[in-house]
């Protein structure tokens, strides 16, 4: 197959390329060239997405079996991609996210969930979820409109890995090898179903090869593993003598530590880790054990990477501040024994 990947210099897109070439298709990558080195073996063409005439030389380097979208953050972006390469490729594998859905985060959701409506500009205190996934589910709209039946939208839970760019396993690994007692959220057995970067690619390849059309939730299964396996698998690749001191929601919240970015992952919301997948498991979707996504990661960083995004800045909280919240648990237990 011939493969056109709008991105394919940073983490999925990049992963999705890797993958590609291994399967020995063709594969040409759309991007700046500003985010990162082109994977050896791809076709790289530079250009803008949001320009007029970058996008009608990459047209005219056309035709395409089928393009996939890794980069489409706002819909009048998606909307030029979409219209530009309507003739020119057979079909539009888009990378979406779970967050269109009207119940993300906080309700349980599967295929047929409700998505959320699509306006220009959003509610006054709209919140940045909120945004991002009404402006994703703009960009699904037009990638239907203009694709119809040749459309494929992708809708991946959250996603790590190797070239994570954020930088969630990152921060945890860095924090858990430094040793000491750690900050460790909520309760050890909640059950999280991140999926694995390359299990996103490789499904993304799948369904491009297989002519699929539809949508697909992409996550690990529901109870695929736990936080506190995931924390665990941490301390195991580090070695390090961390002591991992489980607090429970109710006192992050009350002592000001912001779900999601304050602690990475942490979000006790019914809905956050239960995605039911079924559609895309049907269709082959494969999942490795986080352990694995852990280690590999970790063997990543330790092979000279950086974690370094405007996002991977907000992530954590001070040594200082954690010690401050595990003297303040120290001390309510010590109150109430």
């Amino acid at each position: 197959m011939r493969i056109l990947i709008l991105g394919g210099t940073k983490f999925l897109g990049r992963i999705v390329a890797e993958e590609a070439l291994r399967r020995d298709h063709n594969v040409v990558t759309f991007n700046r060239g500003t985010s990162g080195g082109d994977v050896r073996g791809v076709a790289p063409i530079r250009g803008d997405r949001t320009s007029d005439r970058d996008l009608a030389t990459l047209v005219a380097q056309g035709d395409w079996d089928v393009v996939i979208d890794t980069s489409g953050m706002t819909t009048s972006m998606v909307e030029n991609s979409t219209r530009v390469l309507a003739d020119a490729v057979d079909r539009y594998v888009f990378v979406s996210t779970v967050n269109v859905y009207k119940g993300w985060p906080t309700d349980p959701l599967d295929d047929d969930s409700p998505i959320r409506d699509y306006t220009p500009v959003g509610p006054a205190g709209e919140s940045d979820a909120d945004e991002y996934g009404r402006l994703k589910a703009g960009c699904e709209r037009a990638v239907t409109t203009v694709f119809g039946e040749r459309a494929t939208l992708l809708r991946p839970s959250v996603i790590l890995g190797p070239y994570e760019y954020i930088g969630r396993i990152p921060w945890w690994l860095s924090r858990i090898q430094a040793g000491g007692r750690v900050l460790a959220p909520g309760l050890p057995d909640r059950s999280i179903q991140p999926i694995d970067v390359r299990d996103v690619a490789a499904f993304a390849l799948d369904v491009a090869e297989r002519n699929l059309a539809g949508s697909y939730n992409l996550a690990a299964p529901i109870g695929h593993s736990t936080f506190g396996a995931f924390l665990g698998a941490c301390r195991e690749v580090t070695g390090a003598d961390a002591e991992l001191v489980w607090v429970d929601d109710a006192f992050l919240r009350d002592h000001g530590v912001p779900e999601w970015v304050g602690l990475p992952l942490w979000r006790d919301y019914q809905g956050t880790w239960h995605v039911d997948a079924a559609r895309a498991r049907a269709e082959g979707l494969r999942c490795r054990p986080l352990e694995e996504t852990v280690a590999d990661t970790y063997a990543w960083l330790r092979g000279g990477a950086v974690v370094s995004s405007e996002r991977s800045a907000e992530l954590g909280i001070s040594r200082e501040r954690e010690t401050e919240i595990l003297t303040a648990w120290d001390a309510r237990d010590e109150a109430d024994g």
